[in-house]
This record gives structure tokens, C-alpha cells and sequence, in this order.
């Protein structure tokens, strides 16, 4: 089965937009993708969206993961990183997106899981 990575914006979004990742999650599944989300990935280490601020979060860690998770991926599997609209004005996502790239993933919209590169 093919997986995609969810990316997209995060810090400086209502709720660090978990609610967009979840939608696109659900929507890759729906479509037969094994979905990799870091925002589930956070709830699976007791990361609460409603939290205020980043405090006490190691970020350090959480990127670290990511990074991991994109290199998991093969494109031989056709594997794939999915970007949430917005992914430009994250740091984070661009970076996820320029490690796909050179891993040679195709990279897809995380609103149709259709490639768009």
C-alpha cells in the first residue's frame, strides 16, 4: 500500500491546525493511502491542540520524527508527501517538501491526493 506524509502549517493556526490534518487523513484513507500525520503522531505522545503555546513540547524531537518518517518512504512503493493548502507559509512543510523532492516522491495536494508536480 502507498503512504503519503501529511504536511502543512502548524504553529500560528486555531487549534496548530490538527482539524485540516485529520480532514486530509481521513480523506488519503478514504482514497486507499496509509497516511503518516504528524499531528496524530503528536496526540500519540500526549500533545493536546488546545494547549496554549509550545511550552515544554521538544519541537527539536517532533522534527526529528518527521524528518524520520519522510525517509521511510520509498518512491519505488510510490510513496508520496501530501500538502495541506498554506504548506508555502510553513518553514517546517517546506522543508518536508524540498526532503520529498529529493528523495523523489511525487508530491500531492492533500485535497485531492492527485500529484501536482
Amino acid at each position: 500500500m502507498r503512504t503519503a506524509y501529511v504536511a502543512g502549517p502548524m504553529r500560528g493556526y486555531p487549534l496548530f491546525n490538527f482539524k485540516a490534518f485529520d480532514d486530509a487523513s481521513a480523506r488519503g484513507r478514504s482514497l486507499g493511502w496509509n497516511i503518516i500525520s504528524p499531528a496524530e503522531m503528536d496526540r500519540a505522545i500526549g500533545f493536546d491542540e488546545h494547549r496554549e503555546s509550545l511550552d515544554g513540547f521538544d519541537l527539536n524531537a517532533a522534527i526529528r520524527r518527521d524528518v524520520a518518517a519522510i525517509l521511510s518512504l520509498s518512491p519505488d512503493n510510490g510513496d508520496a508527501i501530501a500538502l495541506l493548502p498554506e504548506w508555502e507559509k510553513s518553514r517546517g512543510a517546506r522543508a518536508e517538501k524540498a526532503l520529498a523532492e529529493w528523495l523523489g516522491l511525487s508530491i500531492l495536494s492533500a485535497d485531492t491526493f492527485e500529484e501536482i508536480q
